[in-house]
């Protein structure tokens, strides 16, 4: 038997500063001067500020979600001749309870020892001659799989779904802007046997500023599609826990829902509780848990299911398109000294033929300072004749966005409908860059 001792990752974050443009014209000795100190008094006023906005321990890298069949929250108590052999005991007795907690059938404790991979210290307390502990048992998918078919077994998984765990304390809302117990308890849930496919990100660099409290509140399909292809999601879970604390040292009540989709939809809710403050951690493992069974729950009864509009691309007017198509059909036209009555039939104009042309992919960069501007640059350029697909590579909020875009045509083709579209567009090299 080996033990899983619980770790913390930390993902290198960088700092990005906006240069400044400086004019070409050669200053003297005094403008040099005031120059170099205006541009040292703005870096030092604006470079703390951008590195304060990804700077700092946000998030918990989630642990390895593996098949295998996890028990969480068994409470042992044991004792012994030394502290060692207290701790040997309180691990055969929580493996044994384990067993009994997944409705495993009768086996001696030699069998059960057999197929119980790993011991997860969630809290101990060792003494001279007394152990103290709450452990997880983690069964081997292998051999306990036949015996306990019933758990994870048989059943649906859903499509990947993105999780921002949004926790109300103390008046704030956050998700990855600390490092906090709410998300902790979201990375360290072992998901392997739940039948909902958890997308959960670090909240490192770019994740604290894009996945953020006010998320959720966004009705806009297209910047949510840009979000989950960020993290290759089909939809959007949002469970939130809302811990309202008696008086200082006291208890602890928290309220935990079920939402989920891009509109915030209510799955379910419920209400737990700590005598103390030294208790929330377990309460939000508790949460969890159970959030994860109403998220299953919800996905057998078919109600969890991807946001079918998450994946509607603009369509074109249907009036327009019948003009076009009338536009494109041939013209008849009557040849020279007869009419229709005269019973002659009218000669069709041929159709002219054209060779159509190659499809490329372009980059295309432009200034995203709002989520507003993101989805009438996507607009714009999706609605471009010849355009095929454009979609966001990378998001920069209140900075410079790229997006993808495929395009039947030249670069120089994709600049003129872009200019027609009131864009100021700079070609180069494979790449546009457009602003308003």
């Amino acid at each position: 038997m080996r033990v899983s001792a619980k770790g913390t990752l930390f993902s290198p974050m960088t700092s990005t500063t906006s240069p400044f443009i400086v004019s070409s014209r050669r200053p003297g000795p005094a403008a040099a001067l005031l120059g170099v100190a205006v541009l040292a008094g703005l870096a030092a006023l604006f470079t703390p500020q951008l590195w304060a906005q990804i700077e700092g321990d946000r998030g918990v890298v989630p642990l390895a979600s593996t098949s295998d069949i996890q028990v969480n929250g068994i409470e042992v108590n044991t004792t012994g001749t030394d502290g060692q052999e207290a701790r040997a005991k309180g691990w055969e007795l929580a493996a044994r309870e384990g067993w009994k907690k997944a409705n495993g059938p009768d086996m001696d404790d030699a069998t059960i020892q057999s197929m119980a991979s790993a011991i997860v210290v969630e809290r101990e307390q060792v003494g001279p001659r007394r152990y103290i502990a709450t452990l997880s048992v983690v069964f081997d998918r292998a051999r306990a799989g036949q015996y306990l078919g019933g758990i994870a077994g048989g059943q649906k998984h859903s499509a990947p779904m993105l999780v921002i765990p949004v926790l109300y304390s103390g008046g704030t809302a956050q998700v990855f802007e600390v490092k906090g117990s709410w998300q902790k308890a979201w990375a360290e849930y072992r998901a392997g046997t739940s039948s909902i496919d958890y997308v959960r990100p670090v909240g490192a660099g770019g994740d604290s500023l894009l996945l953020t409290a006010g998320q959720p509140g966004r009705r806009s399909r297209a910047w949510w599609r840009n979000v989950l292809d960020q993290f290759g999601a089909s939809d959007v879970l949002t469970p939130e826990a809302r811990l309202e604390r008696q008086w200082p040292g006291g208890p602890v009540r928290g309220t935990f829902t079920a939402r989920y989709g891009p509109d915030n939809t209510f799955l379910g809710s419920f209400s737990l509780s700590s005598n103390d403050e030294a208790g929330v951690a377990k309460m939000l493992a508790e949460g969890v848990a159970r959030l994860d069974q109403l998220y299953g729950t919800a996905l057998a009864d078919g109600r969890l299911k991807p946001d079918t509009s998450l994946n509607v691309r603009p369509q074109l007017d249907p009036g327009l398109a019948a003009l076009i198509a009338a536009g494109q059909k041939p013209v008849a036209v009557v040849t020279p000294g007869t009419t229709p009555s005269d019973g002659a039939s009218p000669v069709p104009t041929p159709t002219p033929t054209t060779v159509p042309a190659a499809t490329r992919t372009f980059t295309v960069q432009f200034s995203s300072p709002d989520a507003g501007a993101v989805d009438a640059a996507l607009g714009a350029v999706r609605s471009a004749p010849g355009v095929k697909g454009a979609s966001t590579t990378s998001l920069a909020m209140g900075g410079t966005s790229v997006m993808r875009v495929t395009y039947d045509g030249e670069i120089g083709s994709l600049a003129d409908a872009l200019r027609a579209r009131g864009y100021k567009v700079s070609v180069g090299a494979n790449a546009l860059s457009i602003k308003r």
